[in-house]
């Protein structure tokens, strides 16, 4: 059987340009990166931006589970479904983080005969936009730093600086350091700490703007520290705004690959779902809207976090409806949810599927509260027996929402035809009768908005704010944090903020611990539990297993 890596340097890919073409782009808007990866420039933008939008298809899973969900797998396999069937579309992907590629997850650009590619670049270096986003940041931290240790003429409260430094790499030992060490020429000595680039504010408002006008005035708006007096001090203050704009003028353009069966995708940033709001940049979905019927994107981890940010952040800041919500699940991870350890999931087990599929019926529950038809998708293993796909047959009738087996990791498109169907029958059966609204209004304070998603998402009983949150209210709301969005951070594993808690969990209040205002990116971060924004790498790295031969050929990536 061959590996991920193996299929897709057996690809036989189109350049870069036939892609583009079939999308009518013109070579004047296509800014290529070698034979197989291009940007997609901003004269592009301007011709198709008065062009009728596509139908808006968002991809989302269950609790991702050691077994796999195959979300991003789905995505590709529906694109090139949608294909076979007639259909034009683009799929909207985010980037991989070099992080967890060289950690636990492996590569992030679906699997088997449904990838996008060429995969060996998406996950490692890619076009650079990583790498801008890091440079960008760390260049705000150096100018703060230096604005103290040349005078303070802001009168910078040390013990107040929000910003921290970045690294597109999980890695535990800086989580917290100390900065300015070696004597008065090195710099303020304070703590300070790195995060994964993923979870940077750059990063989501590299996902949020509309353009680059757009883009450096939220980076000139992005809340740095506060004073001794407790002025707040921002990014603008610093004059850091223009030449973070430089850094990251190509990083805002998208990138265009295709997948194994030569169906046009953009990919473009990647915050994760747990820690930031998990979604492509809006450029991106909104492009892929002008230049076919359908756009096929997703959102990262389940529905739980990657879509309700995707609803409640990208859609209402951006003006986006979704048309289709597609609910990725396996029966090998509802059995997981229902109590049965990892090694023995390739075995029946139809009580455990009947005790674990209320993950899925909380997860299609949630999803239709925000008037948007649901379909699920049943990514199908070889070893589901009869009687467990009749368990997921009864559960979908009895909520009432259609589903289709999907079996695009061993089939590519042609695995994903029945899936295609289902989503486009939803989709027109539905026209004229969406009613696509976020969960709350823009007028609820922090404290209400986050208490409805814990109590309608989640299945929260109620919120508790730690003392670290309670303390940043206050300083949050004079800023007017009270008219933004929230953006969870919890971990992906539960619905609630305990990973250990499997299935739909009940009785359970959520915590949260500390609160950030993004001014920038327009949204407030809620930290609930003990999530970390810099990830450490597992006990047996990824990474031990990745190599390259003489000749450049990469092996073990996923």
């Amino acid at each position: 059987m061959l590996t991920d890596i193996e299929i897709a340097q057996q690809a036989k890919l189109k350049s870069i340009r036939e892609i583009a073409e079939s999308l009518g782009v013109r070579e004047e808007e296509l800014e290529p990166y070698g034979r197989y990866k291009a940007k997609l420039n901003e004269a592009l933008f301007q011709r198709v931006k008065d062009a009728p939008d596509g139908k808006l298809i968002l991809v989302t899973a269950i609790n991702p589970t050691p077994a796999g969900e195959g979300k991003t797998t789905t995505t590709a396999g529906l694109g090139q479904a949608m294909a076979r069937i007639g259909k034009k579309a683009v799929i909207a992907l985010r980037e991989p983080s070099l992080g967890p590629v060289f950690g636990i997850k492996g590569g992030a650009a679906g699997g088997g005969y449904a990838q996008v590619v060429p995969m060996e670049d998406i996950n490692l270096h890619f076009t650079g936009d990583m790498h801008a986003i890091t440079a960008a940041n760390n260049l705000l931290c150096a100018m703060l730093d230096n604005h103290m240790q040349q005078g303070n003429a802001l009168q910078i409260d040390q013990r107040r600086v929000l910003i921290k430094r970045c690294l597109d790499m999980n890695d535990r030992a800086l989580r917290n350091v100390v900065v300015g060490l070696g004597g008065k020429i090195n710099g303020v000595p304070r703590e300070d700490g790195f995060i994964i680039t993923v979870a940077s504010e750059v990063m989501a408002i590299l996902c949020l703007a509309e353009n680059l006008e757009d883009l450096k005035n939220r980076l000139g708006n992005i809340l740095v520290a506060y004073t001794y007096d407790g002025t707040p001090v921002y990014a603008r203050d610093l004059k850091a705004e223009g030449a973070m704009a430089a850094l990251l003028k190509e990083a805002i353009q998208p990138n265009l690959v295709q997948t194994l069966e030569n169906t046009p995708a953009i990919m473009h940033g990647g915050p994760f779902a747990n820690i930031a709001h998990g979604c492509n940049s809006v450029r991106a979905t909104k492009l892929a809207l002008k230049l076919a019927d359908y756009c096929v994107t997703e959102a990262g981890f389940g529905s739980d976090l990657g879509a309700e940010k995707f609803m409640d952040i990208k859609c209402r800041l951006a003006g986006l409806s979704p048309d289709c919500i597609v609910v990725v699940a396996t029966v090998r991870a509802l059995k997981y949810n229902g109590g049965v350890p990892k090694a023995e999931l390739s075995q029946e087990n139809v009580a455990a599927l009947q005790k674990g599929i209320v993950n899925l019926k909380a997860h299609v529950e949630n999803m239709r509260k925000f008037g948007v038809p649901v379909v699920v998708a049943i990514n199908r293993f070889h070893t589901d027996t009869k009687d467990e796909l009749q368990v997921v047959d009864d559960c979908c009738r009895e909520l009432g929402v259609p589903y289709a087996l999907s079996e695009v990791f061993g089939k590519g498109g042609e695995g994903g035809e029945e899936l295609a169907r289902t989503v486009v029958k939803q989709i027109e059966s539905t026209e004229g009768h969406r009613r696509f609204a976020p969960l709350y209004a823009d007028d609820r304070t922090i404290e209400e908005k986050i208490e409805i998603i814990a109590k309608e998402i989640y299945g929260a009983d109620g919120v508790t704010f730690g003392p670290a949150a309670k303390k940043a209210l206050p300083d949050i709301r004079a800023l007017g944090g009270d008219r933004l969005p929230v953006c969870i951070a919890k971990t992906q594993y539960s619905l609630s903020d305990n990973a250990t808690l499997l299935g739909r969990p009940s009785g359970f209040t959520v915590t949260i611990r500390d609160l950030r205002l993004s001014n920038g990116a327009g949204f407030v971060v809620a930290y609930a539990g003990d999530i970390m924004t810099m990830p450490g790498l597992p006990k047996v790295p990824a990474a031990e297993r990745i190599d390259v031969d003489s000749s450049g050929v990469i092996s073990g990536l996923f």
